[in-house]
This record gives structure tokens, C-alpha cells and sequence, in this order.
């Protein structure tokens, strides 16, 4: 079988592997502290890193191969090109959805780097099978390193970044992750070779170099944008001018505002519970749930609105779907990646504290307390 003699712009190979910096930095910065996050929030950032992250996949592959130099002329099937696409974003997508909506245990993280990594896979493959008028035909070689490769620098880069959500962590994780996509892609072209092929295929319209070019630089230009949004981000963590919420409330809220009455249902009747009386509220649905020292009572606020009247009251957030009044912590129990806060009635369960919350509410407590226990 004679193969075609085949060449690369160095430019736009250095371009690629740019796109794909950019894009994992991106998508990694996208879903930092979403625990945090109310749900309509989460899922949004979810959908966004998944296109930025998979999109960026897509992009890296096919900027390289504008660079592909062939002797003779081709294209590409526009419909196969968008299969290709589409298939990167959906499998991270599924991919972050574990990490996100499922408890983050060493399994979940490794499954998660292993679905991204067949994602890239997916998308070199079908990408490259989008080719019109040639053929690759790659080689047994090829095609394991390439696997093994993605596979194994994608469960690094997610083991790294979300081991812990630290700045420096998503640095290092946007590294391995920019390494997978950009080392599959030429550790799998190093072993492909390409062959003319007469007849066009049939499956979409064709599309041309300049055509490709348009779609990969607008998607570029996006990508791009979203980096620059995200890294303003980075210029104020940790600045004394941007504290936690919890943190303004503890340290600006007039006592007065801290005594609020709080509807809720006992016995089929209302009744107004003060809020310095409440140790902590529980999202239960719609709806939440109100703990005193001695009783639940159910409340027809949701979590979201709960959240708008007790933090500034001086409540703290220490879970997505929990409040506590810090007045009625005894406790704070700190373990690598969780906490919980304990409260003077043997009765009440402990509110969970979540990973990215441990720093702050351990801060709040001890200012405000004194009761932190590590």
C-alpha cells in the first residue's frame, strides 16, 4: 500500500496544544466551589465547563489538523465533524455529573478521568474518520498508546484537581489535562499513515479547510473569551475586600437584624419561631426543615429563601442544604475532606460541612465561639 508523504505547520501545532491549555484551564476553573452553589447554578456551570472542556477537545484536534500538509486535496464530512463534537461534550459532561452529583470517593474520581479519556478518544477517531477523498489506515501500536495514554493522564489530571479544589491543584490538573488531549492526538497521528481515497462519502456535505478554519477559530475565539471571564475570578480570592458572606454577616450585621420570626407549621397551626431560638434549618425539598432544642418543625421557605433572610441574620451556610446558627455550636469535628458541627442537645443530628466550606465556617466558629475541634 503506497502512503501519502505527510507534513505539519509547526504553528498551528503549537496553536492546538494551546487551545487545549486554555480550554482545560477554563472548564476546571468552571466548576470550582459548586457546592456552594443553588441548583439551577450548579447545573449551568456543569453544562458550560462540559462544553468548554469537550469543545476544547474538539477544537485541539482539528486546529492540528488544519496544519495537516497532504499532497493532495480534501475535506471533510461536516456531519461526522459535529458527531465528533458533540460525543467529547457529552461523555465529559456524564464525566462531571459524577463528580458532581455523586459522593467524590477514590472510584468515582478514577471513572470520571477514564470517560473523559475514552472521550478524547471518541472524538480523535471519529473526527479522523471524517476525512474525505483519504483515508488513515493506523497502525495496532498507534492506536494502544494513544488509549493508554488518555486513559491514564486523565485520571491524573482529575485526581489531581479535584483532590483538592486549591488554585494551585486546577493548575496542575489544566497540565495533565492539556497533556492527554494533545498526547493522544499525536502520539495517535505518529502512528497513522493516509491513503487516497477516490470516493466521497455520503453521509453529510463536504466541507473544506477554509470552512473548518472559520467554525474551529469562532469556537476558539469563545473559548478564549470564557478564559479571560474565569481568571478575573482568580485576581480576587483572597483578598481581605472580597470575605465570604458568612464572614461580612458575622462581622456587619446589627444584632438587632439577627432575631428574625421565622414561619412554621406545628400541629396543623403556625407558629413564629425566633430565629436565635433555631440551631439550624435543613432544605427538605421545597421545603426545609427548622430544628429547635427539642423539636422539627417543617417551614414552607425553601432553602433559597431561607438563605436569603438567615445569612444576613448571622447564620452560616455549611452545606448546600443547611444553615446554622453558630450561637448553638458546641462542636466543630474537621476530617480531611468534610466537618460537621455539633450542638448541646444529645437530640439533634450534627450539620454536615462540606469540603470547600471547611475553612470558613471553621474561621466563623472559632471567632465567633471558640469551639473548633480538629
Amino acid at each position: 500500500m503506497d502512503f501519502l508523504n505527510v507534513s505539519h505547520s509547526n504553528f498551528l501545532v503549537g496553536m492546538s496544544c494551546v487551545v487545549a491549555m486554555v480550554s482545560a484551564f477554563t472548564g476546571l476553573s468552571l466548576t470550582r466551589d459548586l457546592a456552594d452553589r443553588v441548583m439551577l447554578h450548579k447545573k449551568v456551570s456543569i453544562a458550560l465547563a462540559s462544553v468548554v472542556l469537550g469543545g476544547g477537545i474538539w477544537a485541539m484536534h482539528f486546529v492540528a489538523m488544519l496544519g495537516l500538509q497532504l499532497p493532495i486535496l480534501f475535506y471533510y464530512d461536516a456531519a461526522i465533524t459535529l458527531v465528533s463534537a458533540l460525543s467529547a461534550i457529552l461523555l465529559v459532561g456524564a464525566a462531571l455529573i459524577l463528580l458532581h452529583f455523586f459522593q467524590r470517593t477514590p472510584l468515582i474520581i478514577s471513572l470520571a478521568g477514564s470517560v473523559v479519556g475514552v472521550g478524547v478518544l471518541v472524538m480523535h477517531y471519529i473526527g479522523m474518520a471524517a476525512l474525505e477523498l483519504c483515508r488513515a489506515a493506523y497502525t495496532t501500536t498507534g492506536v494502544f498508546l494513544s488509549s493508554l495514554v488518555a486513559i491514564a493522564l486523565c485520571i491524573l489530571a482529575f485526581w489531581i484537581a479535584y483532590g483538592r479544589r486549591t488554585n494551585r491543584n486546577i493548575i496542575w490538573g489544566t497540565i495533565c489535562f492539556a497533556g492527554a488531549v494533545c498526547s493522544v492526538h499525536f502520539l495517535a497521528m505518529a502512528g497513522t499513515n493516509f491513503v487516497p481515497e477516490p470516493a466521497m462519502a455520503e453521509f453529510g456535505p463536504s466541507m473544506s479547510n477554509e470552512t473548518l478554519a472559520l467554525g474551529v477559530v469562532f469556537f476558539s475565539f469563545v473559548i478564549f473569551g470564557a478564559c479571560l471571564w474565569v481568571s478575573v475570578t482568580y485576581l480576587v480570592v483572597g483578598t481581605d475586600k472580597t470575605a465570604t458572606s458568612e464572614q461580612r454577616n458575622l462581622q456587619t450585621a446589627p444584632v438587632k437584624a439577627r432575631v428574625l420570626h421565622i414561619p412554621c407549621e406545628r400541629d396543623g397551626g403556625k407558629v413564629f419561631v425566633l430565629s436565635r431560638d433555631v440551631r439550624f434549618v435543613r432544605a427538605d425539598g421545597h421545603y426545609t426543615q427548622v430544628y429547635t432544642v427539642d423539636e422539627r418543625l417543617f417551614c414552607a421557605w425553601p432553602v433559597t429563601e431561607a438563605s436569603k433572610r438567615l445569612l444576613p441574620a448571622g447564620f452560616l451556610q455549611t452545606h448546600r442544604s443547611y444553615l446554622v446558627n453558630p450561637h448553638h455550636v458546641v462542636r466543630f469535628e474537621r476530617t480531611k475532606d468534610a466537618g460537621r458541627c455539633l450542638f448541646e442537645s444529645d437530640g439533634l443530628p450534627p450539620a454536615p460541612v462540606s469540603r470547600t466550606k471547611l475553612k470558613v465556617i471553621g474561621e466563623a466558629l472559632a471567632s465567633t465561639r471558640g469551639v473548633v475541634r480538629e
